[in-house]
């Protein structure tokens, strides 16, 4: 398989007024977001609400995405804390031929290293033909990964997990694996991690900075002057100082408003923070109706 890298989307998810998921919007946004630039995206990661959407709307969304003229572009993100809910979801995925699966260990309980390669262990042995991104986000789950036991999966497990988003920032600069991709989980992050072997950025703000983060990506690689880092770095300060999901509702729903559907306890932004915020990126130059913007 060739390494997986690039520019990925944790898309958002699009709600319906009764809060039902949206399928053909949900994927009309994933795509549009490959159009400006994306290498690919992350379905039902974080940033599409995963944890509290139903299995049943998550099936009908891959039945959908299955004919899809992107479908190998996308990372099918679990939200899934029951081991046996994650596998049956996998087998689902992997028969519609989606293999390539972006997965977080378990919240709420307390475990440690040896628990967390069991986890995996009992996906791949179910899923054999599954890739698996590990999911490092310690403040969403509770648990962070250690490079020592990245190095241990990988070992017990090369065919199938082949990379890392890292949301906890304790890998990306010293984690080194052959043929293994690392994608930390920031525009902040995402120059740097280029400098030193990363394979892109998986971020929720690339819903809104695909075509600032791919000049940045392509760049790098052409030898060209880094002209657009320091604004997709500004870009992504501005919304990092809000929920991400909230501002990032709240940022589209200025143009259609369909995005104020968001599900509890998730929430748009309030009022004062919403004026605050849409004013921040407009110092930018970087609004709803800019060529940069989503």
């Amino acid at each position: 398989m060739t390494k997986i890298s690039g520019i990925f989307a944790a898309t958002m998810s699009v709600l319906n007024s009764d809060l039902s998921l949206n399928v053909e919007k949900t994927i009309d946004h994933a795509e549009k977001l490959i159009d400006q630039g994306c290498h690919g995206t992350a379905i039902f990661g974080s940033t599409g609400q995963a944890q509290l959407i139903p299995i049943s709307e998550k099936i009908k969304l891959l039945n959908k995405l299955s004919s899809s003229k992107y479908k190998n572009k996308h990372l099918i993100g679990t939200g899934l804390n029951s081991l046996g809910e994650t596998i049956n979801f996998m087998k689902i995925a992997t028969s519609l031929n989606f293999n390539k699966f972006l997965i977080m260990p378990p919240a709420y309980y307390k475990y440690g290293d040896s628990e967390v390669i069991e986890f995996y262990s009992r996906i791949v042995e179910s899923v054999p033909e599954c890739k698996i991104i590990l999911y490092n986000f310690e403040k969403l789950c509770g648990y962070k990964f250690s490079i020592d036991c990245v190095k241990e999966i990988v070992k017990k497990f090369p065919n199938q997990v082949v990379g890392v988003k890292d949301s906890s920032y304790n890998l990306f600069e010293n984690l080194k694996l052959d043929n293994f991709s690392i994608f930390p989980g920031s525009e902040l992050k995402l120059l740097k991690g280029l400098q030193l072997g990363c394979s892109g950025i998986i971020t929720a703000t690339c819903n809104v900075t695909a075509e600032l983060s791919r000049k940045v990506y392509d760049d790098y690689f052409l030898g060209k002057e880094q002209s657009h880092n320091q604004k997709l770095c500004d870009v992504r300060g501005a919304f990092d100082k809000y929920n991400l999901i909230s501002a990032l509702h709240t940022f589209y729903s200025q143009k259609n408003e369909i995005y104020n559907n968001i599900l509890p306890p998730l929430s748009l932004l309030s009022k004062i923070d919403e004026k605050d915020f849409i004013n921040s990126l407009k110092d930018l130059n970087f609004t709803n109706k800019s060529p940069m913007a989503a």
